[in-house]
């Protein structure tokens, strides 16, 4: 094995192309010695910064590159650090996930106020709302693709019968062969739900994989008093956030906060007791700002607002 790998096998392998014999031969080389795993993350790393911005170009040279590969690494770390979530590859163990097997693993950490579109390896499209952690393999390998959640993501999972896909949180396990489906699970929150629109989806305790439920299209899964229970979706309108939209149907004022200060990564002190309690329906865009989504409330609720000299936190008075 040489200390060099061919680097247009290691983006075929990024990519999820990469076919058995490279994927063993990749593994193999990274495995080696410390020199190669570092230049693996190294180039796994750079290679996501390229597709999480947008600017993923399909076009090759004479010679068959990437651009991505002809781009001065300088230039790379650059771009990678304007990216306002954060993302790093490296040799994570999760036992209940990934056994004793040494795997790369990818993290992306949403921040408040953002949320993020990417693309698994298998070819599965999801969106990670804000405050949100995704941790993810470099390469699905074996007969499962796994993945670890904390936060909120909605899938739309590649069909795959041969490799079932199984999201973990720290509350509940929710198991698909190919569907969509919204998943909040915050490990500071004590809330889980998982919500199906289209196929079929199994909910387990992650603390007990024999309790489990059956979700069709339409349904969602949520824990009460610690045990699974199943409903009817009432209000589409919570799963909108992806399209960068805000909704809230009969939520409390201080719920309504909460949110606000999620999509628009600011603190909000509520001084005015006699709003907390107040039921609000409403729909509000991301972009239109948080200035304004609370000059609208005032139209249903009594109460004014200040921001801090800081500017990061707004008084509710």
């Amino acid at each position: 094995m040489t200390n060099k790998m061919d680097k247009e096998t290691l983006y075929r392998f990024f990519e999820g192309k990469a076919t058995p014999e490279q994927e063993s031969e990749i593994r193999t080389w990274m495995e080696s010695s410390d020199e190669n795993g570092k230049e693996f993350f190294r180039e796994r790393k750079l290679f996501d910064a390229i597709v999480l911005l947008g600017k993923q170009d399909k076009k090759v040279t004479e010679n068959k590159r990437p651009f991505y590969t002809r781009i001065p690494v300088r230039e790379l770390l650059k771009i990678a650090a304007v990216i306002v979530f954060t993302l790093s590859a490296t040799l994570f163990i999760q036992n209940k996930v990934l056994s004793d097997d040494r795997v790369a693993m990818n993290v992306v950490s949403v921040p408040a106020g953002q949320r993020v579109n990417l693309t698994l390896p298998d070819g599965t499209n999801l969106w990670l709302n804000a405050c949100s952690t995704l941790k993810y393999p470099a390469v699905f390998t074996k007969n499962k693709r796994e993945i670890i959640l904390d936060g909120e993501a909605y899938f739309e999972v590649a069909h795959n019968k041969k490799k079932p896909f199984i999201v973990h949180t720290g509350k509940c396990d929710v198991e698909v062969l190919g569907t969509k489906f919204n998943v909040e699970a915050y490990s500071n929150k004590s809330k889980f739900e998982t919500s199906l629109m289209e196929g079929s989806v199994k909910v387990s305790l992650a603390s007990n994989n024999v309790e489990s439920l059956v979700l069709t299209p339409d349904n969602r899964a949520y824990l009460e008093g610690g045990k699974l229970v199943s409903a009817k979706i009432e209000d589409y309108g919570n799963y909108r956030w992806k399209e960068g939209l805000i909704c809230f149907k009969n939520l409390p004022f201080s719920d309504v906060m909460l949110k606000l200060e999620k999509y628009f990564d600011i603190k909000i002190r509520i001084n005015n007791k006699k709003v907390k309690d107040c039921i609000l329906t409403g729909k509000f865009r991301q972009s239109d700002g948080i200035d304004y989504a609370l000059k609208v409330l005032q139209k249903d609720v009594y109460f004014n607002f200040k921001r801090s000299e800081n500017n990061d936190v707004i008084y509710i008075y």
